[in-house]
């Protein structure tokens, strides 16, 4: 059972966004664009001044404010939203109700519905309930990521259990009640007047292949999803949803479907709870874009948003599709990472919208350097600093080598060393201890002569090492900006068990001489005539030693 991958960025590969997860992919994602074409790049903690007119939800840790300067202007950035985006927007965009409210003004279509505030009763929810028809949809008004959204509810039997699960166990107070759209749910990211991703977010799901069961399934499905740098982190978790779920389509965990057989686990879409993004942007047909463009258009300030649609497929209010949410500060990794289809790239589109004169003048998705998010955040992390700002990006095409270095090449300082001549000049890359005798070193830079420099430097500190011998190679994967010593051993390789194994012996060797030496002192001692003369006294001073 395995599903198509889909089809990846070139320049924001899973190695490159391997320390960006959840929200800080999106906001790593961004912020890379901006440094790569040559602007200033600044991280910053919820606590810096600069970041203080800005309405900011659940900021902690830091890794998602942060600002891109050019010579002329700066623009701050949450996550995916940047200043261009006004408060009141963001304002709308949180609060369900108002969306909705907004987007009727203005004509764009929604589900027939109605917000309660938390002064509502659950009897005047309940009774206005009665004036739609099921099934219905019950949610939070401010609440995220799916959390609290309870849809298909088909009684009133049903509604009762969702009213007291949203707003006494989960304690959202104020919500959403309305009419549950037939079809399949939509993000759509847009900028301006412009559509730049569209993707089907799928609730979560399995297919059958007629010999594993479900659970199994489940776990087959998850290994596929960690390959996946946005899914790596919203695997299929069971639950009592799940477990619910299954049943009522008459199934269970140990249920082996047939080959080919689609089971959903999930009726909400939401990717963090392990819902497939399938990219549509191609073949999604122009009058869904349209709605999303209206939307976006609807509400003053919004320039780009995600815009969440259901394609009304029974047509019951007369419409192609309707709005469901608008995201001010949209996740965008089902976009960058689909599970099927191609990669959209849309922190391209946002740093042309905020800086237009950088627009073409770098070809970043040629670029193969970048920088270690965990590294560069570790101050604000630690609160040594309220804001970090990363080494500028090398400009230009970039040249870079692997030098696998034998010898005795192991020493501390002499990596040190390395890492001082590669700085000074300018130059990008690694050290890593990969067996017990071997190195390997990437370095990178846009001067190439300076590379050439560096690779005769390797054998001129006759202090700390001896090298016998330099393999050279072109090296093509994604590089980090700085240099960077790693002290560890690549356990995995088949050399560097077989040198540790020999070391082992070599070892063991040692200690059963050693160990073959002191028994032969021992009896030496034991038996030579010093020790035999003082052995009355040695016993009375044990004695002594026991009485006391």
């Amino acid at each position: 059972m395995k599903e198509i991958q889909g089809i990846s960025l070139p320049h924001l590969t899973n190695e490159i966004v391997k320390n960006a997860r959840k929200t800080r992919l999106d906001a790593f994602a961004v912020a890379l664009e901006g440094w790569r074409r040559g602007l200033k790049l600044k991280w910053y903690t919820r606590d810096s001044e600069h970041f203080q007119d800005m309405i900011i939800f659940g900021v902690n840790p830091p890794g998602r404010l942060f600002s891109l300067s050019s010579e002329k202007k700066t623009h701050y950035f949450f996550r995916t939203r940047g200043d261009k985006v006004t408060n009141e927007a963001v304002e709308i965009g949180s609060e369900k109700d108002d969306t909705k409210e907004i987007l009727l003004q203005k004509g764009v279509p929604v589900p027939l519905g109605k917000g309660f505030g938390e002064d509502a009763s659950d009897e005047e929810i309940i009774s206005y309930s009665k004036e739609l028809d099921f099934p219905l949809v019950l949610k939070p008004t401010n609440a995220s990521l799916g959390n609290g959204v309870v849809t298909n509810i088909r009684d009133d039997q049903e509604f009762l259990k969702a009213v007291n699960y949203v707003r006494h166990d989960l304690g959202y107070g104020e919500v959403v009640v309305e009419q549950h759209v037939q079809g399949e749910e939509y993000r759509i990211y847009v900028v301006e007047d412009k559509v730049i991703a569209a993707y089907n977010r799928v609730p979560a799901n399995i297919i059958g292949d007629g010999v594993h069961t479900i659970e199994e399934l489940i776990g087959l499905k998850n290994e596929e999803r960690k390959k996946n740098a946005r899914l790596n982190s919203c695997l299929i978790e069971m639950d009592i949803e799940i477990l619910e779920f299954i049943q009522e389509a008459g199934y269970s965990l140990e249920s082996v479907p047939k080959k080919g057989e689609k089971i959903f686990l999930r009726q909400k879409t939401n990717v963090s709870s392990g819902g497939d993004p399938i990219d549509v942007t191609d073949t999604m047909p122009e009058e869904y874009k349209k709605v999303a463009i209206d939307a976006i258009k609807a509400v003053p300030g919004l320039h780009h948003a995600g815009v969440d649609i259901i394609v009304n497929k029974n047509r019951k209010q007369n419409v192609p599709a309707v709005v469901i949410e608008l995201n001010p500060t949209a996740q965008i990794g089902g976009a960058l990472f689909p599970l099927k289809g191609k990669a959209r790239d849309i922190p391209k589109a946002i740093i042309d919208y905020y800086f237009p004169e950088t627009k073409d003048k770098v070809d970043t998705t040629k670029s193969k350097v970048y920088f270690d998010l965990i590294n560069v955040l570790e101050p604000l992390e630690n609160r040594a600093a309220l804001e970090v700002e990363v080494s500028p990006a090398p400009m230009g095409k970039l040249y870079a080598k692997k030098y696998i270095v034998y010898g005795d090449v192991q020493r501390q300082a002499y990596h040190r060393w390395l890492k001082k001549q590669a700085l000074d000049r300018n130059l990008h890359g690694n050290i890593k201890s990969t067996v017990f005798d071997e190195i390997e070193i990437i370095v990178a830079g846009t001067d190439k002569q300076k590379i050439e420099e560096f690779k005769k430097l390797i054998s001129n500190n006759k202090r700390n090492s001896k090298v016998t011998k330099i393999k050279e190679e072109n090296h093509d994967e994604p590089v980090t900006v700085g240099f960077e010593i790693t002290e560890q051993y690549n356990t995995s390789s088949a050399r560097s068990i077989q040198y540790a194994l020999r070391k082992m012996e070599k070892d063991l060797k040692n200690m059963t001489k050693q160990k073959n030496r002191i028994e032969k002192d021992n009896w030496h001692i034991v038996n030579s005539t010093s020790w035999k003369v003082t052995e009355p006294v040695r016993k009375v001073g044990a004695l002594v030693k026991n009485r006391q």
